[in-house]
């Protein structure tokens, strides 16, 4: 038990983190642990010269990398948070610049580069920090409106939705602009804005099903089930399959067939062996998490704080859906990570800063509501 009376940066971070939320999320982590082991090796089986464990491997060294940034960041105040953020982003927009002239292609897409001999992904990594410079851009509006932050968060949004489209990244691109738009609505965005934004957004889905074949391709094959599902359809299959309490461990078969039953199908995999009951808890682990989030958030008094919490809270719940979504044939596929247990290493990371970043916001929030509590109105004395 750790004592209040021990006055040192561990005690008062431990009295004042939402531990609620941090069990959340250490369970979250421990699951895609658990589904790292079931659906990894026989991907691992189809590659030459790779152990059968070696996603295993690289996923069990991934997440304990992810908890100790989690933590880390989760000691920090807003002015730091703030200030990496930015560092953050300027860091993830050079290397996504170089990326399109260096990078490696998969699947059609230059979104990749090798750094010390890993694959890193520097979209992922511009996500949680751009969710805190427009809430900090937003809010610097709010409290001046001589200050132009709802300019410059339009301006970072451009430039990120064109270095995503570049690559090409759709997926990404959508996820992006669907966070911001909800930070500025929470920020007071007027309601015609609404309408243009959305009218935008509809006419840049036109242009790109008609003009980019790959996009062409998803949204047909999502509309008329018509072409390539195979990787959907075997999806279905597995949670029609696993029922309620699911095939058991191990004997799932999806995760012999679908290339990315790792990655982007985890829950399916899930569903088979483990049964519709673990996919129940895990979309109750996301909601909890998400809905705790802004409930939270709109106790708190200071916009930055409030729109930084909201957002991270979005943006990690939106990616959880865009995934479940896809496995279950509600929406077009998209190549997005169930954060924390799908595999990835640039994911997982850049999941772990943007819940590090949330767990401590809502952290010095935590810290000042304790103090409220200790005021007493003028005249009352303390029993």
């Amino acid at each position: 038990m750790v004592s209040r009376a021990r006055k040192n940066p561990f005690t008062e971070w431990w009295w004042t983190v939402d531990r609620t939320m941090l069990g959340l999320l250490i369970v979250l982590m421990g699951i895609g642990m658990v589904l790292s082991l079931a659906a990894s090796p026989p991907v691992a089986e189809r590659l030459p010269n790779v152990s059968s464990y070696h996603f295993v491997y690289k996923h069990a060294l991934f997440l304990p990398m992810a908890f100790i940034i989690m933590i880390g960041l989760s000691f920090l105040d807003r002015r730091t948070i703030r200030r990496l953020a930015l560092l953050i982003l300027a860091g993830s927009l050079v290397f996504m610049v170089v990326i399109l002239f260096i990078g490696n292609t998969i699947n059609g897409g230059r979104r990749w580069m090798s750094v010390f001999g890993m694959s890193l992904q520097p979209a992922e990594f511009l996500k949680p920090a751009f969710v805190v410079l427009c809430a900090w851009f937003f809010s610097e509006n709010t409290r001046n409106s001589e200050i132009p932050g709802r300019l410059f968060a339009f301006l970072l949004l451009a430039v990120c939705v064109v270095l995503l489209v570049a690559q090409p990244d759709f997926g990404q691109t959508a996820l992006l602009f669907l966070v911001w738009g909800a930070i500025f609505f929470m920020a007071g965005m007027p309601w015609l804005w609404i309408g243009g934004f959305g009218g935008v957004a509809m006419a840049g889905l036109g242009l790109a099903y008609v003009f980019i074949p790959h996009v062409t391709s998803r949204i047909d094959r999502f509309v008329k089930e018509e072409g390539d599902n195979f990787q959907v359809d075997r999806a279905i299959e597995s949670i029609v399959g696993g029922s309620w309490l699911g095939q058991g461990p191990g004997e799932g078969v999806v995760k012999r067939i679908l290339p990315d039953s790792h990655t982007d199908f985890v829950f399916a995999v899930a569903a088979e062996e483990y049964g519709i009951v673990l996919c129940l808890i895990i979309l109750g682990l996301y909601g909890t998490v998400v809905l705790k989030s802004l409930i939270l958030s709109q106790t708190i008094k200071d916009a930055f704080t409030r729109l930084a919490i909201s957002g991270l809270a979005i943006l990690f719940g939106l990616q959880a859906i865009i995934n479940m979504a896809v496995t279950v044939r509600l929406m077009p596929a998209k190549g997005m990570t169930l954060p924390f247990i799908s595999y990835g290493g640039s994911s997982t990371l850049a999941i772990a800063i943007g819940m590090g970043f949330l767990l401590a916001l809502s952290r010095k929030t935590a810290e000042e509501s304790s103090r409220l509590k200790h005021i007493r109105p003028y005249g009352q004395e303390r029993v």
